[in-house]
């Protein structure tokens, strides 16, 4: 018998789309294709290297879809797969959550000492 290499199902969405940016290019991506230079400027704060990295890993996971369109200039563009649309569809209560619990996190943010500004996904205030 194959040894998990996960602990629960917890552990593996979390492996999947861990780190500061996938949640982001994720959200992003569940409005609709994208270019690559749309998204830099939707995900604000990551660099280009950054969002090549983890456009790779999520496509790599089967989450994110690039094509390619021959033209002229050449234009590349990222979409979900419907892989990548069920995590968002989970992600979704966990945003919300997040929006509820926004100040008390921030504070905890702060006291702690965490540095960087917060992100918030538009389209979430308020909810």
């Amino acid at each position: 018998m194959k040894k998990r290499s996960y602990t629960c199902g917890l552990d593996a969405a979390i492996d999947v789309m861990g780190g500061k940016w996938k949640g982001l290019i994720l959200f992003w991506l569940g409005e609709g294709p994208l270019r690559f230079g749309e998204l830099r400027r939707a995900v604000d704060g990551i660099s280009e290297r950054m969002l090549i990295l983890q456009l790779r890993e999520l496509e790599a996971g089967g989450l994110v879809h690039r094509e390619v369109h021959h033209q002229v200039p050449p234009k590349v563009e990222y979409s979900l797969t419907d892989f990548g649309r069920s995590l968002v569809a989970a992600l979704v209560p966990l945003g919300e959550w997040g929006e509820q619990h926004l100040e008390r996190l921030e504070a905890i943010r702060d006291r702690n000492g965490a540095a960087g500004p917060a992100s918030r996904a538009p389209g979430t205030e308020g909810s």
